[in-house]
């Protein structure tokens, strides 16, 4: 199964953690779980970060549930939890 499809699954199952990174993060730019998810369900992935020790880090850009355009920093775990590390809306 490729990553983005485990990604969709696990929130799907709701089987996610967020972060307190992400979550400071979330606050800063008014994000709520609701848009994490539906960022992963709408999103693609941008970039792989391979060189982390703790594991492959996906970058997922997507809609937030007001249509903003943000992303999603996770790593599925060996768990088959997806940990949220990070997230943010894009730039204008």
């Amino acid at each position: 199964m490729d990553v983005l499809r485990r990604m969709r699954q696990a929130i799907g199952e709701q089987r996610y953690r967020i972060s307190s990174h992400a979550s400071d993060e979330m606050a800063d730019d008014f994000l709520v779980a609701a848009d994490i998810e539906n960022i992963i369900l709408t999103g693609e992935i941008m970039q792989e970060f391979t060189h982390d020790p703790r594991g492959v880090r996906y970058e997922v850009l997507g809609a937030a549930v007001d249509y903003r355009w943000a992303y999603v920093v996770c790593r599925v775990l060996l768990s088959g939890v997806l940990l949220i590390i990070t997230a943010y809306v894009e730039e204008e």
